[in-house]
């Protein structure tokens, strides 16, 4: 049984550790084919590597590419079948992440947040309209030049309090657990060099936003690459002649369907989304991200963008276009379907913690996708964080407490399966 001195004490542990781990700077780099893509992520991980050893877990290390393993052994009579527990140290690369400086807002009052280092910055309702059910809750953003980065230092946070609640209340029911901390998820190879012997069948993923999100599913995710190769005149005798690459590659865009953007969509909604767009007359280049979670509509926009690359270069005689598309991960649903106990364990953990569970996608993937792949369902759980990757991003204290606490209960119910 969860006592309020427990609460307590995990509250407290799980604030300070957040508060702790942000300010490390861990932003991954999508252009460095290493892992991890910067060397920065090893403070963090060996930070935990220490921590985790502290609080007397088993089998504690670092390896060679910044992922973090650690084994909390089963509570003696314990039979229960082993679980894992992930989150990744890497911060996303679209904010600033160096410098991270947490600011806690005691018993928010419902007005607008500003942010002591830009002052035209505030976060309202307006901005998040979740915010309004944390009023006299203490809420913690950054200073407001960069991202917090609760995702996914709250997850991080939650997993090492439950642990450390676990170690210090030792009559706290719990199998074996796994606990593994992964780098460059952000970019989308958070799983590229993970030692599978160290997992076990089944994991979860605590990196999800809004408390009682528990998501079993995710993207069909693929990556278009464009080069366009035009012909170079002096304007002045351009006419009939020039093939403007870069003036091409914007019309090639703009005749994707607006309401398949990002925003334009929502729910079980698919997208194209440009990532990067440049060039000069003579070439130029362009990334697109395909979403949804269906495979037969992405390939139906794949084939959009085949016609389009034919019309344009009838179009344009001369005018070269390259066109790649690579597989980023898959929709992890089939596969997480088929074990129906995993999720409903997290469920009744959650709903044990008071918190109402809301089944629901991910519109973009995990660790967990590509764990599923390999023979490891791993559905999501909430870890707390609203408006990821963004300066205005916010937690709730209330919100990583809840998480610590379902993770404890989640515990519980795994120890109690034969």
């Amino acid at each position: 049984m969860i006592t309020d001195e427990m609460r307590s004490f995990f509250t407290n542990e799980v604030k300070e550790r957040f508060l702790r781990y942000v300010q490390v700077y861990t932003t991954s780099d999508e252009t460095n084919p290493e892992t991890p893509s910067t060397e920065r992520q090893f403070d963090l991980s060996r930070m935990l590597e220490a921590e985790l050893k502290e609080l007397g877990l088993d089998n504690v290390y670092c390896d060679d590419h910044a992922y973090v393993y650690a084994t909390l052994p089963a509570k003696n009579g314990t039979k229960g079948p082993v679980f894992g527990i992930l989150a990744h140290v890497d911060t996303s690369p679209d904010q600033p992440g160096e410098n991270v400086k947490p600011v806690v807002h005691k018993n928010f009052d419902g007005s607008p947040i500003t942010f002591a280092d830009d002052p035209e910055l505030t976060l309202s309702y307006n901005d998040c309209a979740e915010l309004e059910e944390f009023v006299g809750h203490d809420i913690i953003t950054a200073s407001g030049l960069t991202l917090l980065g609760a995702d996914d230092k709250a997850g991080v946070a939650e997993i090492m309090a439950a642990m450390a609640t676990l170690t210090k209340y030792t009559d706290l029911p719990h199998g074996e657990i796994r606990v593994i901390f992964t780098p460059d998820e952000e970019i989308g190879r958070g799983t590229v060099e993970i030692d599978e012997d160290v997992l076990p069948q089944f994991c979860y993923t605590v990196d999800g936003g809004y408390p009682g999100e528990l998501e079993g599913e995710c993207f069909d995710a693929w990556r278009a690459d464009l080069k366009f190769k035009g012909v170079g005149v002096h304007p002045g005798y351009a006419k009939d002649k020039m093939i403007n690459a870069a003036a091409v590659a914007g019309r090639f865009v703009a005749a994707l369907p607006e309401w398949q953007t990002p925003e334009r969509t929502e729910k079980r909604e698919g997208f194209f989304h440009l990532v990067n767009l440049e060039g000069d007359f003579e070439n130029a280049s362009a990334i697109l991200i395909i979403r949804d979670f269906e495979v037969e509509l992405n390939e139906t926009r794949m084939e959009l963008m085949k016609s389009l690359k034919d019309h344009f270069e009838k179009q344009y005689p001369g005018l070269e276009i390259e066109l790649t598309f690579k597989h980023q991960y898959q929709n992890m649903r089939d596969i997480v379907m088929q074990y129906p106990e995993v999720m409903n364990l997290a469920e009744k953990a959650m709903e044990a913690a008071g918190v109402e569970v809301v089944r629901k996608s991910i519109r973009g993937g995990t660790d967990g996708s590509r764990l599923t792949q390999l023979g490891h369902p791993t559905p999501n759980m909430f870890a707390g964080g609203m408006l990821f990757h963004s300066r205005k991003e916010w937690i709730a204290v209330s919100s990583m407490a809840k998480s610590v606490e379902t993770i404890l209960n989640l515990a519980k119910n795994w120890s109690e399966l034969s």
